[in-house]
């Protein structure tokens, strides 16, 4: 046996561990309560008005809030990780069957989880140190810093772009509910299998849409040389607010983060790990 396939089978064996499936399915349910939080606060943008920025810092932020609030943020930090180190081990070994041009893409796809799953742990972990730093903050800085460099703009220009295009392909994975081949749909029934198509259509397509708005702003930022623009979602929600009919449209894509949330719930049960 080569070193790589040791390595390989060793880490086929970790995947398949019964305590990393259950902290996967675990931080599915943290993954779930963030989404609900930030719809919560997507209305509060649409509707009012928020003190906390409107983006996972200010999901946790609200949580940390709470009674036993930094248990709390504790607790969905250690699932965020476990997501991540489980889509970590699907990019390192793939899915079992054909390893064709298809599963290469799903790995990649994983690999690229992993890092969101992390990014939200480590906003957590922020959020418990204290750091005033928000998300967009981040964001901006980076943006930034990129266009004070030579070709810093079209690079995040084009980080737009590919922000775009996966908000685009965040619509049609749910459109099209191709979620439901990663549930296990033999083990619902007929009014759980209806409801978690529903949830998965509705939450996939207004992360889509968010990411969408975010990634527009992001190419403007770069064209007009404005980095305050590339903000994420934290300026994707609030300048849809601003538009002409916005607070009723941002509150529909709360709506939608907050199927996307419950759709979580149900991924913690039915969902392939």
């Amino acid at each position: 046996m080569t070193a790589s396939s040791h390595v390989r089978g060793t880490a086929s064996r970790a995947a398949d561990s019964k305590p990393l499936e259950y902290l996967a399915r675990g931080g599915f349910l943290a993954y779930g309560v963030i989404h609900l939080l930030l719809a919560w606060i997507a209305l509060q943008v649409a509707f009012g008005s928020s003190a906390n920025e409107s983006d996972q810092t200010g999901a946790f932020q609200n949580l940390a809030s709470q009674p036993m609030g930094k248990t709390l943020v504790i607790i969905t930090v250690v699932g965020m990780i476990g997501l991540a180190l489980w889509q970590a081990f699907e990019a390192a070994i793939g899915e079992s069957g054909e390893q064709d041009k298809e599963a290469l893409a799903n790995r990649v796809l994983s690999g690229i989880r992993a890092v969101i799953y992390l990014s939200f742990a480590w906003t957590g972990i922020k959020v418990l140190q204290g750091s005033g730093s928000s998300t967009g903050d981040s964001q901006e800085k980076g943006a930034s810093t990129l266009m004070d460099n030579g070709g810093g703009r079209f690079l995040v220009g084009l980080i737009g772009l590919i922000v775009v295009g996966v908000g685009v392909g965040l619509v049609i994975y749910g459109l099209k509910k191709k979620f439901e081949k990663r549930l296990n749909t033999q083990q619902m029934n007929t009014a759980v299998q209806k409801t978690t198509r529903r949830l998965g259509m509705a939450g996939y397509t207004a992360k889509g849409v968010a990411f969408g708005i975010a990634g527009v702003l992001v190419v403007a930022a770069a064209v007009t040389y404005d980095p305050e623009k590339a903000r994420g979602l934290d300026a994707a929600l609030k300048t849809l607010a601003g538009q002409p009919y916005g607070p009723w449209l941002l509150g529909l894509v709360a709506l939608g983060f907050a199927a996307f949330g419950v759709y979580c719930f149900f991924q913690a049960r039915y969902r392939k790990v």
